[in-house]
């Protein structure tokens, strides 16, 4: 597995001679992608014109295609869905994504989050405190897909 999906790893991992779009990361940093987002935004490339579409191929040039797994991994890794349990028994499911595919869909979340953070290198049956939750309040994960 990769240095830069692990939970010890504090660093955001670099390349050299990639500038970065607006998305956050800083220059040189490596922007991971999910293939289902490359593919979503290559589809929009297609219809997309002018600045938009230009924008869109800075972004897909900058990135680093991450292959999805063929199997579920046993831990939170880049790419996979974590269904989380709260106290009240109630689940919400977040996907761990690159910075710009966080608003492709409900729950994505980018792997330099807080959050993604807090999961990533997290089993099933784990308890995890996630970002802003009141001090003592933690969650179970249940599901990795």
């Amino acid at each position: 597995m990769s240095k830069a999906f692990t939970k010890e790893d504090d660093e955001i991992p670099e390349r050299e001679g990639r500038a970065r779009s607006s998305s956050g990361l800083p220059p040189g940093a490596v922007n991971y992608m999910t293939e289902e987002g490359a593919k979503r935004f290559h589809d929009e490339l297609a219809r997309a014109k002018g600045q938009r579409a230009t924008q869109l191929r800075r972004l897909l040039d900058s990135a680093t295609i991450v292959q999805a797994h063929e199997t579920p991994p046993e831990e939170v890794l880049f790419g996979v869905s974590v269904t989380v349990r709260n106290r009240a028994g109630e689940l919400a499911t977040y996907r761990i994504v690159g910075v710009d595919e966080t608003l492709l869909a409900p729950g994505w979340v980018s792997w330099v989050s807080p959050l993604a953070r807090a999961l990533i290198g997290m089993k099933a049956g784990n308890r995890v405190r996630l970002p802003d939750a009141p001090p003592g309040e933690e969650v179970e994960i249940v599901k990795i897909a």
